[in-house]
């Protein structure tokens, strides 16, 4: 699915630039700090907690699946009394790809927050519309769709410290600071559960990425947009998202993979989960052109 697609039909990032300064800006003093960072951040415009993974079920057919949750802040009736002004607005998109198929089955949701129908949580991931959800439980996502014609019920098992995009989190989209967002990402997330279409039910494995950002104003108007892909690969490495120009000189040539190790510093956060902070994450670069990766292109 195209992100810009999305957002766009839905009028998250259109609006013009004076609209945009009544937002907080993403700034790069700002640290990110978990585990209150990995929930939702209702005084910015745009957010988005975006999941994609590639499984196999018992007889190792391989499947796609993508589960994303977006949260707009509209800056409609704000100042109104009313339970029902729009105060924020939720998103879901999901897709499930089945090779043999030949096409992608998807579904979607949307909703405003409130009355329990729909709400995202500000101290951790945590963000539902109906019956679709996405929970941050210890150290795995459980993640639960029912769409018209296909149904997840997965978990994604953390296995890596956050991976910070940027500049310790502060990722630039374009010549302005302003055109920046707070951006992590979550790879080599092992996934477990299951898949069904219509009476039948697969158990699946595999593994998936999760990227989770929020701004106000990514792109500068004369924007077109921007290329955005994460890998996977197979000795547990992955390769961070590439934007705009770098992103395409650099993927046709697909030579070289960036790896991490970390020191053996850590952070206790949370109920017991440990994240390793930005200045402790060392990176090292492999080149390999022929090693066999998932690919995770929006």
């Amino acid at each position: 699915m195209n992100r810009r697609r999305f957002l766009g039909t839905a009028g998250l990032i259109l609006p013009t630039r004076a609209a945009a300064d009544d937002y907080p800006r993403a700034m790069p003093a700002r640290a990110l700090e978990f585990p209150r960072d990995f929930g939702s951040h209702p005084d910015f415009r745009n957010e988005w907690w975006y999941i994609t993974g590639w499984v196999r079920d018992s007889r190792a057919a391989p499947y796609g699946v993508q589960i994303t949750f977006f949260r707009n802040r509209p800056r409609v009736a704000e100042a109104s009394a009313s339970r029902f002004a729009p105060r924020q607005l939720l998103f879901a998109h999901a897709a499930f790809a089945e090779p043999k198929l030949g096409r992608l089955r998807h579904d979607e949701r949307a909703a405003r927050a409130g009355f329990g129908l729909a709400e995202a949580s500000e101290t951790s991931t945590d963000v539902h519309i109906g019956d679709w959800s996405l929970t941050l439980a210890g150290r795995e996502y459980l993640a639960r769709v029912v769409a018209r014609d296909f149904r997840f019920e997965l978990r994604f098992a953390q296995t890596q410290p956050v991976l910070l995009q940027g500049d310790a989190g502060f990722s630039r989209k374009g010549k302005s600071a302003a055109n920046a967002s707070y951006y992590y990402s979550e790879p080599q997330l092992q996934v477990t559960g299951s898949i069904g279409i219509g009476s039948a039910e697969s158990s699946v494995t595999g593994t998936a990425w999760l990227d989770h950002e929020w701004s106000s104003e990514p792109l500068a108007p004369e924007a077109a947009g921007w290329d955005w892909t994460g890998l996977n690969f197979d000795d547990g490495g992955a390769r961070a998202p590439l934007y705009g120009q770098a992103a395409r000189s650099e993927l046709p040539t697909g030579a070289c993979a960036r790896s991490k190790r970390t020191k053996s510093a850590s952070k206790q956060v949370g109920d017991g989960d440990r994240h390793t902070p930005a200045s402790s994450i060392r990176w090292r670069w492999k080149c390999a052109p022929r090693r066999r990766a998932m690919r995770s292109s929006r």
